[in-house]
């Protein structure tokens, strides 16, 4: 099996690696590229060291069985297809294609049975969808969602290595500011993305676009707020969800204990807690404004869970199952 990754010298990029090997892949030949600026570098892997290559027509060329691409929109939208073209199976971690109709938007425990037989381009989920559908997945096989509320407040390593950059900076005493659209540090900022003509930001957008996409299911009802917070690693929600008929509190918790990739705990979990964790985590949970409604507060790591673990888990449900 080939494979290759594309921003690997990057955050994701980085822990997809980490992944691969934590998910027991196994490959005869492994290729990383990134931009000319971190060509020749080397990195070590599994007791191999890999000279990382400049990306390139023609590389992409080549044709792997898999590439994983983790560099950005721009980068994906221009190498991406000429990766597939070739006859590579391309799972992309960016934006690029996610509300394409043809291209499948993937978390493979919700929706993983759309990989069969399927070749071309994947959609990786924004990483505030991914940890959130897993927790919709199985309350709406419980009972019909009708509304969805949520608030997030992600963490800085969202934006790259830049996003924690800027924030370790600031905190030393720096007011340069670039990354993002005010000071993160010792702040708060209700924008992700640009202001859109609607007047939500691209995130929130977004966000709506794939859950519903995810879900198959686009009679819901959901209002995004996306807020970026001075945390480093992970990304938290606080949920609100209506459904169409009445609940029980025991029944829902009995759901997210017995739900895969899904940690349930009495204890409210922060950021902190995350450690190395690919689970979503779900604690708070109790009624909304009726019995036909509830809240909950939900943590996930946004680099593992929300990015890298979810593109290699696409990877592993690929190659297991076809």
């Amino acid at each position: 099996m080939k494979c290759a990754i594309v921003g690997a010298t990057g955050k994701v990029g980085s822990m997809m690696l980490t992944c691969l090997k934590e998910f027991d892949i196994r490959f005869n030949e492994l290729t990383l590229y990134a931009s000319s600026h971190s060509a020749g570098n080397k990195i070590f892997f599994d007791n191999e060291e890999y000279v990382v290559k400049t990306l390139s027509k023609e590389e992409m060329e080549k044709g792997f069985d898999y590439i994983l691409f983790s560099a950005g929109r721009q980068v994906s939208r221009e190498y991406a297809p000429i990766a597939s073209f070739a006859g590579s199976i391309v799972i992309d971690n960016s934006s690029a294609f996610r509300q394409e109709s043809n291209i499948p938007l993937i978390v493979p425990e919700v929706n993983g049975a759309l990989l069969k037989d399927y070749k071309g381009i994947i959609s990786n989920p924004n990483c505030s969808t991914i940890q959130l559908v897993l927790l919709l997945k199985p309350l709406s096989t419980y009972r019909s969602i009708k509304k969805i509320i949520l608030t997030t407040l992600q963490s800085v390593s969202g934006a790259g290595y830049k996003g924690i950059k800027e924030l370790h900076n600031q905190r030393k005493g720096s007011t340069f500011q670039n990354t993002f659209p005010k000071q993160i540090d010792l702040n708060v900022i209700p924008q992700i993305g640009a202001i859109s003509e609607n007047s939500y930001c691209d995130e929130e957008n977004k966000m709506s676009f794939e859950i519903k996409k995810i879900l198959n299911d686009y009679t819901l009802d959901i209002v995004v707020t996306t807020v970026r917070v001075p945390v480093v690693y992970g990304h938290s929600e606080s949920v609100y969800i209506e459904f169409s008929d009445e609940v029980y509190i025991s029944d829902i918790k009995n759901i997210f204990s017995h739900s895969e990739n899904v940690s349930y705990s009495e204890d409210y979990i922060t950021p902190l807690d995350l450690g190395e964790s690919n689970m979503s985590h779900v604690s708070r949970v109790r009624y909304g404004e009726n019995r036909k409604s509830i809240v909950l507060w939900n943590v996930g790591h946004n680099v593992r869970l929300g990015a890298a673990t979810n593109a290699i888990k696409i990877l592993k449900n690929i190659v297991t199952n076809n």
